[in-house]
């Protein structure tokens, strides 16, 4: 039977980004670049790739870069035209009329609370939730939600990402408890939100991602506050277990955590390695740090 197809695409964009502070006193997390593309920039793509057609941004004050982003860039575009240069270098960083929707989130209240505010625009259509600060690498037309949305076609009903991690890293994430495995869909049993260490029900995380069904919004407009005294997504979501079909998709590709440094950094030397323009020299200025760390520290 066919379900209706994800059409739409909620970004929660208002996070304050503390953790990169003083960079983020006045440029939005997630306009950070990784190389020369911002973190948003790749979750859009991202969600291209998957045939999301709406692009809704909940972003919050100080967060009008974002949407500065997708506009038309008149100065540098015509400045780029006079002197004969390429273009290309801002294909896809504007969004068409109608295509993109920016709402703000008065208070952080929580991502649960995030989602809730794109209600409205979702109306009662399934649609799907990308964080840009989880970057989410996967290879040519094989992308993050491109994997969930060919599952979901398979199944319908509720989405998320799934991704192994070590057993000891899972007190710090949202677990699946997992029910029955085909290949890289699993059943959600149960959901469990940052489990004591020993006790999580699997190595199973959910990483940003989602597909989930309209009464969700529902659920979260009732809500109680959660962890951390924000409305959390989490609860909401296994709310929904075994009301309507509830599967993990086991992401085939790599992830990046950039809302840390590290993983920031590690995003960056990633993705230039990969670029012919910057792989080699890359490797060979990395080469040569660790060869002079080396000896330094046998000095």
């Amino acid at each position: 039977m066919p379900y209706k197809p994800i059409r739409k695409a909620v970004f929660p964009v208002a996070g304050l980004g503390t953790r990169f502070l003083p960079a983020t006193k006045s440029v939005p997390k997630e306009l950070l670049p990784v190389v020369d593309r911002p973190l948003i920039q790749y979750a859009v793509d991202e969600a291209r790739e998957a045939g999301i057609e709406q692009m809704i941004f909940i972003t919050g004050r100080g967060k009008g870069a974002i949407e500065d982003y997708f506009d038309m860039a008149y100065e540098a575009e015509a400045t780029q035209r006079e002197r004969g240069k390429d273009l290309s270098a801002l294909d896809g960083t504007r969004l068409a009329p109608g295509n993109a929707v920016f709402l703000r989130q008065q208070e952080p209240l929580g991502l649960g609370h995030a989602v809730w505010c794109a209600r409205d625009i979702v109306g009662d259509e399934p649609f799907a939730i990308l964080l840009p600060d989880e970057f989410m690498k996967g290879s040519p037309g094989r992308g993050c939600l491109k994997q969930m949305v060919d599952a979901y076609n398979q199944v319908g009903g509720n989405l998320v990402c799934a991704l192994e991690v070590p057993m000891a890293d899972t007190p710090s994430y949202g677990v699946i408890d997992p029910g029955k495995r085909d290949g890289a869909l699993t059943e959600v049993k149960g959901l469990v939100e940052k489990p004591a260490p020993g006790t999580a029900p699997s190595n199973l995380i959910l990483p940003g991602r989602y597909i989930l069904q309209p009464e969700v919004m529902k659920i979260l407009e009732t809500q109680e506050k959660g962890a951390g005294g924000e409305i959390q997504l989490t609860d909401a979501m296994a709310s929904m277990i075994g009301q309507q079909p509830f599967h993990g998709v086991t992401f085939d590709g790599r992830r990046f955590d950039c809302g840390s440094k590290a993983g920031y950094i590690e995003a960056n030397l990633a993705i230039a390695l990969e670029r012919e323009d910057l792989g080699e020299h890359i490797r060979r200025f990395a080469t040569a740090e660790l060869a002079a760390m080396e000896i330094a520290a046998a000095a």
